[in-house]
């Protein structure tokens, strides 16, 4: 025990490793803080329509191309581990077959996305049975929005390509600049030009591809120029597509389960009733809201674990770990604390619903305990990331599904309340499965690099 005391205090003592952590964290923090930003601007901008159906289509549409956008985020996280270790081990050939194979993902993975959802767009929102008026506008907004689909995916590659140089500050100007861009046309395109639901999906579209241009601008001033070797064997052998295509492979898998989880939430929840749900889903934005602080430091975690790996710092890495783990375990209590604390005022800002609010004030308790049980969640996957172990969380996810799912079935007498617990015990699983298996860390330096 004391020697894990001396090992956190180093940790906390070491001035490289905590000005490394707030370059990294504090840029992909304000980045997350502009997404909502955006969708937010969309809504005020659609919404000032005349008609109700049009603020729908934006919602459907948007959703729909979201879950495309979202179901390819394995772009990220799985170039983020290879390019950290590669600048670790100063392998700048190494960096840029990276970035060459995960652009090229995206090429097949556009073409894949386009054969699904074109011929299904119409059956999808037929199944959903809106107004007629909706559905044609969701369908204009969905197909407008497909042109940007190669710059979105591109966006998640070069995001976790810079974050693994350690350059956060250059994944943040791709992304505000994203962001700025589809605000401002969001109002010229829908106000000043009167094109409504398709200016607001040609404002995204424009928005998506200026992110892009300027990503792979800023990814070709840190790559190195020199000439690529063994190019085409490189390129067509699998054993040099093999790592990265497991590796994106088990982190989708991964995310498809915890994506299930939250389903199930939100469909048991609709079943105890609609003011249930409701509470539920604001409940939930309390995890959202946390997810912004403690998201950045988690992927400062996946750039530090990916660089100490490449390097073969055993201290570095164990420094890195345990300095994230204090703030995140600070911020985290902080986020509790205010739950605990102003939980129905936290409530009464996103609904003036009585019902609802009654409803909600119930359940505070779990949303106080949310970012507690949370925090090592995000902790793991920033170190099994950077660490590009993604079937070793992809086995704890599916493992935490299996074993929460009979309590869960059992829990249901307990209504809401055994619908909360059975997932605060899910993630609290999901962390415990990552962590037991962390504590091999010491071996990963003695294995090869995958």
């Amino acid at each position: 025990m004391q020697g894990f005391y001396a090992m956190l205090l180093d940790a906390w003592q070491h001035a490289g490793t905590r000005q490394r952590l707030f370059a990294l964290a504090i840029p992909m923090i304000l980045s997350n803080l502009s997404v909502p930003l955006v969708a937010l601007v969309d809504s005020a901008v659609v919404g000032r329509l005349p008609h109700a159906y049009q603020l729908g289509a934006v919602a459907v549409g948007g959703s729909i191309y979201t879950m495309l956008v979202w179901t390819c985020g394995f772009l990220r996280m799985g170039s983020t581990g290879f390019a950290a270790q590669a600048a670790g081990r100063n392998d700048q050939h190494a960096l840029r077959y990276i970035l060459l194979q995960s652009l090229m993902l995206v090429v097949v993975l556009t073409v894949l996305c386009l054969a699904i959802a074109l011929p299904l767009l119409p059956h999808v929102l037929a199944w959903m049975d809106t107004s007629g008026d909706l559905q044609a506008l969701a369908q204009q907004y969905v197909l407008i929005r497909l042109y940007g689909l190669p710059a979105a995916l591109m966006m998640h590659v070069l995001a976790g390509w810079l974050l693994g140089l350690q350059n956060a500050r250059a994944a943040l100007w791709m992304l505000l600049l994203a962001n700025s861009v589809n605000i401002v046309l969001d109002v010229y395109f829908v106000f000043g030009l009167h094109w409504g639901v398709a200016g607001a999906a040609r404002a995204s579209v424009i928005a998506e591809w200026s992110g892009a241009v300027l990503g792979l601008a800023l990814a070709w001033r840190y790559v190195d120029k020199g000439p690529l070797l063994n190019f085409w064997q490189h390129l067509l052998g699998w054993s040099h597509w093999r790592p990265l295509l497991a590796v994106n492979r088990d982190i989708l898998i991964r995310s498809l389960a915890l994506q299930a989880v939250f389903f199930t939430v939100t469909f048991q929840g609709a079943r105890l009733g609609d003011n249930t749900v409701a509470a539920n889903a604001l409940l939930l934005n309390g995890l959202l809201l946390c997810s912004y602080a403690l998201d950045g430091l988690a992927h400062a975690l996946e750039a530090l674990t990916g660089h100490a790996l490449g390097q073969q710092d055993r201290r570095a890495l164990q420094r890195a770990l345990c300095l994230v783990s204090i703030y995140s375990l600070l911020a985290s209590s902080v986020f509790a604390l205010l739950f605990w604390l102003f939980g129905d005022l936290f409530i009464a800002l996103q609904t003036n619903i009585p019902s609802v609010q009654k409803t909600a004030s119930g359940y505070l308790i779990y949303l106080a305990l949310l970012p507690l049980i949370t925090v090592w969640s995000y902790v793991m996957d920033g170190l099994f990331i950077g660490a590009t172990r993604a079937r070793e969380m992809r086995n704890s996810m599916l493992l935490a599904v299996m074993v929460c799912a009979p309590i869960a079935w059992l829990l249901q007498g307990l209504g809401n309340h055994g619908l909360w617990i059975a997932f605060l015990l899910f993630m609290a699983l999901r962390a415990g499965f990552l962590g037991f298996t962390a504590r091999h860390l010491q071996s990963w330096f003695q294995e090869p690099l995958r």
